[in-house]
């Protein structure tokens, strides 16, 4: 594909989706993780950022974010690997709270549903909050809605499916956050 020509248009939305009781009741939680890949051991968070979206009379707002920096197992360690792709080190992480803690707090935000939960690459996140579930048992029984699957129906001409393939226009909100905080502004707000 020829990345200088323009992407095909999506279907719009139309008057039908903000109309639509069963949409308008959700709040959408965009969530990203960052984390360590431990050979022969699960995925451990190092960081998640999330962004809940709510719509009222038509149009999108805000409701709350959050954010945080999860401090891993010590016997996993941050490799420079690590520190090039997410640009957090170890010792940003030697002092933040544990998975336990960062979970649970993320968790009780979620106190008014029904929510659905939207991720690129949803994969890992639903592999992160399936092993920290016992933290954030509300969060882990929100359906996940994978943004690259997402993308691939509505962009099939793309050889790419990546945020960077997609995020031409989107509008950037600055969260406060180290590398997860990207995803929530890039996959949510166009």
């Amino acid at each position: 594909m020829d990345p200088a020509a323009p992407l095909s248009t999506p279907p719009a939305a139309g008057p039908g989706l903000a109309g639509d009781p069963d949409f308008v009741r959700h709040t959408f939680v965009v969530i990203d993780f960052e984390g360590l890949t431990p050979a022969g051991r699960p995925p451990v968070p190092t960081e998640v950022a999330a962004l809940a979206l709510k719509t009222r009379d038509g149009e999108v707002v805000e409701s709350w974010r959050f954010q945080s920096l999860i401090r891993p197992p010590t016997d996993v360690p941050v490799t420079d690997f690590d520190v090039r792709q997410t640009g957090i080190t170890a010792a940003m992480l030697a002092d933040a709270p544990g998975p336990e803690h960062v979970m649970a707090d993320l968790d009780a935000h979620l106190t008014m549903p029904p929510y659905r939960l939207i991720a690129h690459g949803a994969g890992t996140e639903a592999t992160l909050i399936a092993h920290q579930g016992a933290h954030c048992p509300a969060l882990a029984a929100v359906p996940l809605l994978d943004t690259v699957r997402l993308a691939r129906s509505i962009y099939p001409e793309l050889s790419s499916h990546g945020l960077d393939a997609l995020g031409g226009s989107p509008r950037s909100v600055d969260t406060g956050c180290y590398a997860a905080s990207s995803t929530p502004s890039m996959v949510c707000c166009s």
